[in-house]
């Protein structure tokens, strides 16, 4: 009788080692799973400012991905300029792709790519014209590689304007943005 009652309890503590270890290899495959998908295609990554409001606030967390993306206009973008910003990632938006042609109005503030103005909702402001034009003269053609940016908040905003980031190589682009993630009041995807 004794001997049936230890054989049952080591049959036990046999199903909760195996238990345990089961548990173990799936939590181990969960890990394993999100650092290839954290590490190959989508990326974490925070707002540092003001310069995309009122689509991105200080502090947003977005869902960022490069898996096969060229650059389109009204896309939202994360990029790394070397010396630019601390060379820290910024968030702005393409507003142009090679070959396009950029002027600004100095009298409105209205952007205008290919001879048409564009049609932006988005934005906080029209560029005020008196002081944060850039350093750029207009019109600009936007070298093939490369594009043009800017921020939603236009004059909250350092960006293709000015030289000191000018027109963005293709290859500094780290990705577009997919969705907001935190707070999470504003999640989902972003316009």
């Amino acid at each position: 009788m004794q001997q049936a009652q230890t054989e049952e309890k080591k049959k036990a503590e046999g199903r909760f080692t195996s238990e345990l270890f089961s548990w173990g290899e799936s939590l181990m495959a969960v890990l394993i799973f999100f650092v290839v998908v954290f590490t190959f295609f989508v990326r974490l990554i925070g707002v540092d400012g003001t310069s995309m409001y009122p689509t991105l606030q200080d502090h947003s967390v977005m869902l960022v991905s490069n898996l096969g993306y060229t650059p389109k206009k009204g896309d939202i973008v994360v990029l790394n300029k070397k010396g630019f910003w601390n060379n820290q990632p910024i968030v702005k938006r393409v507003i142009a792709t090679g070959g396009d042609t950029v002027d600004i109005d100095p009298v409105t503030g209205d952007v205008i790519v290919n001879g048409e103005v564009l049609d932006e909702p988005y934005i906080f402001e029209k560029i005020n014209t008196l002081e944060r034009m850039g350093d750029l003269t207009y019109p600009q053609t936007v070298p093939e590689g490369c594009i043009y940016v800017l921020g939603d908040n236009r004059n909250g905003s350092t960006d293709s304007r000015w030289s000191s980031l000018g027109m963005v190589d293709e290859r500094y682009v780290l990705g577009h943005v997919l969705s907001v993630v935190f707070p999470f009041n504003d999640f989902g995807s972003v316009a």
